[in-house]
């Protein structure tokens, strides 16, 4: 079976079953040493999966660190493990003072669902204080599926993975400081972008707020317009054609729905901003999806954004009206409709999370 759907059904197995697990030893093997044996690491075998692996730090003796992983009798990983209930700030202490040592390149910290990468880039042999990758099993993307791969025991290659170690660390840091600041701009980003040959007077902050709206919103469409250039022939067939609805005996979802009422062509006028809505869901999506599966589907009532053209599958149900605008995506633990109110449909960007999450229900 493939690294990648061994990945996937321990992520299935984890959703299932993560809210009965309260302790740090069910976390570490009910998870972690899954998670590690999909790596391809034998562990049950202590020569090179070392539990408990005694650490001496300093006058501290007996210290020691969760797991070890031995690589060509060499001690390549330290693994410090806690609850999958626990948060892993303030943890990384432990591991940097393990860290320094031993001979090991890479340390680990995990709860079991979010795993923390970290070696010694900025000074050699401390462990740096933040680190160069980290993913979230519940959230984790293709891309960070074949970086993860370079640590299966197989493929691992000390040198590679350092040579794009900083590269890794400096990526993830600068896509979160672009993410909040695509969401959220802010003062010092607006001043720098009215400061490119864009506004020449004083940037006092009464026109910082002005154009703060307009930064945002100019990001907004220029991310739109970049995915859409790339998407345009995926678009056309999907455009020529009309998604057909579902048949009854599909999904039974659809049955517990209110019935959709098949209108007259001239009765239904998919607007422009439906559409700049359609787009923006699938730029958001275009990172972790096959963006050809996504279509729309236009009704009286809503605007709805579908999986395979199945009117059961909708990601999400959009109504834009003059006095209220606002995004359904999916359904709480009572079976009623999640809504999120908007003001613009630049918001549908801090409701990347939400979408990306149906999203993955749906496609499973």
């Amino acid at each position: 079976m493939a690294f990648e759907e061994n990945l996937k059904n321990l992520i299935t197995r984890i959703k299932s079953m993560k809210n009965s697990i309260s302790t740090e030893e069910a976390t570490k093997t009910s998870i972690i040493m899954p998670f590690f044996q999909i790596l391809g690491y034998d562990v049950f075998n202590p020569v090179e999966f070392i539990p408990e692996y005694t650490a001496d730090v300093g006058i501290k003796k007996g210290e020691k660190v969760d797991y070890a992983i031995c690589l060509n009798d060499k001690l390549t990983i330290l693994i410090e493990a806690k609850s999958i209930n626990q948060q892993l700030e303030k943890h990384d202490s432990q591991l940097f003072r393990y860290f320094g040592t031993t001979a090991a390149k890479f340390a680990i910290l995990t709860n079991g669902l979010i795993y923390r990468f970290y070696t010694d880039l900025d000074e050699q042999n401390r462990m740096d204080s933040t680190p160069f990758f980290e993913i979230d099993l519940e959230d984790i993307s293709d891309s960070q599926i074949a970086e993860l791969k370079k640590f299966c025991k197989e493929n691992f290659d000390l040198s590679k993975i350092l040579d794009t170690a900083s590269e890794l660390k400096y990526l993830s840091m600068i896509k979160r400081v672009l993410k909040e600041q695509f969401i959220n701009p802010s003062d010092d980003f607006v001043k720098f972008i009215l400061s490119q040959e864009v506004y020449d007077g004083m940037k006092t902050q009464s026109v910082i707020d002005k154009y703060k709206p307009i930064v945002k919103k100019s990001i907004s469409q220029y991310i739109n317009e970049l995915v859409n250039d790339k998407i345009q022939n995926a678009l056309k067939d999907e455009d020529a054609h009309p998604v057909s609805e579902t048949s009854a005996a599909e999904d039974d979802e659809t049955k517990a729905e209110e019935p959709i009422e098949i209108q007259p062509e001239n009765l239904i006028v998919t607007t422009e901003d439906e559409m700049q809505a359609y787009y923006t869901v699938k730029a958001i999506l275009a990172k972790d999806f096959d963006i050809s599966r996504i279509s729309y589907k236009d009704t009286r009532s809503y605007f709805a954004i579908l999986i395979d053209g199945m009117v059961s599958k909708w990601v999400c149900r959009i109504f834009l009206k003059e006095s209220v605008k606002f995004v359904v995506i999916g359904y709480d633990e009572n079976k009623k409709e999640i809504r999120y109110d908007i003001e613009s449909l630049d918001d549908l960007f801090g409701l990347s999370d939400k979408l990306t999450e149906r999203t993955k229900q749906l496609i499973g």
